[in-house]
């Protein structure tokens, strides 16, 4: 027996100038192309699927890594920084913020300290088309 869907198929998702095209399994950055490994992606899609929400070590580990690894290890903090370094190549705003102690949270932050709060559409509308 096959189910049917009940909504549109989500294909890409945008938050500032980041555009993930899922099917294609593509990211830009400000138009130019950014190389993501497997689990960078998938590290990506997560965030960018719930943008300006905390998103804590424990959900991470249960969407991306299949809790294979254990909640204290670091490879959380190592992929967020690779995948940090890698949106944030030629100076480019950062996007993914450390919530010490509670997680992380995909936002663009303005001028004035402040960004999409939980809840919030991201700055360029709906994240997703």
């Amino acid at each position: 027996m096959r189910r049917s869907r009940t909504g549109p198929e989500i294909r890409m998702l945008r938050m500032a100038d980041l555009t993930l095209d899922l099917a294609r399994r593509h990211v830009e950055r400000a138009g130019r192309p950014v190389a993501l490994q497997p689990r960078e992606f998938r590290l990506l899609a997560y965030l960018m699927m719930h943008p300006g929400q905390v998103v804590t070590r424990t959900m991470l580990l249960e969407a991306v890594w299949d809790y294979q690894f254990d909640p204290q290890t670091n490879v959380i903090d190592v992929q967020v920084s690779r995948l940090r370094r890698k949106l944030d190549a030629g100076g480019a705003p950062t996007l993914i913020h450390t919530l010490r102690g509670v997680g992380y949270r995909l936002a663009q932050i303005d001028d004035n300290g402040g960004g999409s709060g939980e809840g919030d559409a991201p700055s360029t509308g709906a994240p997703w088309q």
